[in-house]
């Protein structure tokens, strides 16, 4: 199976890269530049052109044709338009990835499955996102092979999962709370980068795909107090949180505030029936438990990657009541 990979560098679409390089798979991916913190792997094939610059793109690719091209970094339906338009007639499979997001918040029922009502609100990256999938469907009654796949939250050893990062790990660290949104118990769905990978690539070219929308996620979801404990467990500390409603922190916070209002705060659980159909047994292997203890073994190799957020600090402090005299 020959594979193009939009994207090659990011937490998901390097996991599967290596994936895919595994596999007895052609892997060709188009990455924009060359520094990148996840090396592409020998043997697969590296072009480079930015992707928003067409005359780039089309001198590197050339009229090639692939059975598959999965586009991680579709932010836009003119991005879609241009995948549309450049691939048309070369392509066997195109899977865009999309997110969970584009669901309606809260949800009108739980579980939610792939037809569930999708509705992004004003928050801009599920709204680009929802209209990238728009674009996507429109283009499949036209006679291309779309598919769309939704991540939900996806991590890797490098991404601390929670919205202030490091930060929590070193405020708990110094015996300071980290905030929490709400009161901590609705629920959220992490899924490691590699199990996404193995799942996305054992239905990559299924015909039965084609058309369709499929969830990768995983099966169980954690309250927000439990991500909080698990990475403080791992980071062998006391996970000391204080509450704060969405609104209190995106006054303080205010980049936070659009992020929790309109997706963190409500709890999301996923259907994974059609991806347990095509692929049995997947996708989730590794406890965020496991993966927690990945991210402190990574963040404590290099001092450098400890980057603690002043501002957010400062916040944590004033919504936590904390007074440093």
């Amino acid at each position: 199976m020959r594979v193009l990979l939009l994207g090659g560098t990011g937490v998901i679409s390097a996991a599967v890269v290596r994936e895919l390089a595994a596999r007895d798979t052609e892997v060709t991916v188009l990455v924009r530049g060359t520094a990148t913190g996840r090396p592409v792997p020998d043997g697969v094939r590296v072009l480079r052109a930015d992707l928003r610059e067409a005359a780039a793109v089309d001198a590197v690719l050339g009229d090639e044709a692939f059975d598959v091209v999965v586009d991680f970094i579709g932010y836009h339906p003119d991005h879609v338009a241009a995948d549309v338009a450049r691939f048309t007639g070369r392509v066997g499979q195109y899977v865009f990835i999309s997110t969970g997001s584009v669901y309606a918040r809260p949800a009108p029922r739980l579980p939610v499955d792939e037809s569930s009502a999708r509705r992004a609100g004003a928050f801009d990256y599920p709204r680009l996102k929802l209209e990238c999938e728009t674009a996507v469907e429109a283009a499949y009654r036209d006679g291309f092979p779309a598919v769309i796949v939704r991540a939900a939250h996806v991590y890797d050893e490098t991404v601390v999962p929670v919205l202030a990062g490091w930060t929590v790990v070193d405020r708990w660290r110094r015996g300071l709370p980290a905030v929490v949104h709400g009161d901590g118990t609705s629920l959220w769905n992490l899924l490691h980068a590699r199990d996404f990978a193995r799942a996305l690539c054992a239905v990559l070219g299924d015909d039965r795909l084609t058309g369709e929308s499929l969830h990768i996620t995983h099966d169980t979801p954690l309250t927000w107090d439990a991500i909080h404990v698990a990475l403080a467990r791992a980071a062998g500390v006391e996970p000391l949180l204080v509450h704060r409603s969405s609104e209190d922190i995106g006054r303080e916070i205010a980049w936070m505030g659009p992020v929790l209002t309109e997706d963190f705060r409500h709890s999301l659980v996923y259907d994974n029936s059609k991806l347990h159909r095509l692929a049995p047994g997947l996708p989730a292997a590794v406890p965020f438990a496991r993966g927690a203890d990945e991210i402190l073994r990574w963040y404590e190799a290099d001092p450098a990657r400890q980057r603690v957020n002043a501002d957010v600090d400062a916040a944590f402090d004033r919504l936590a009541g904390v007074r440093r005299d």
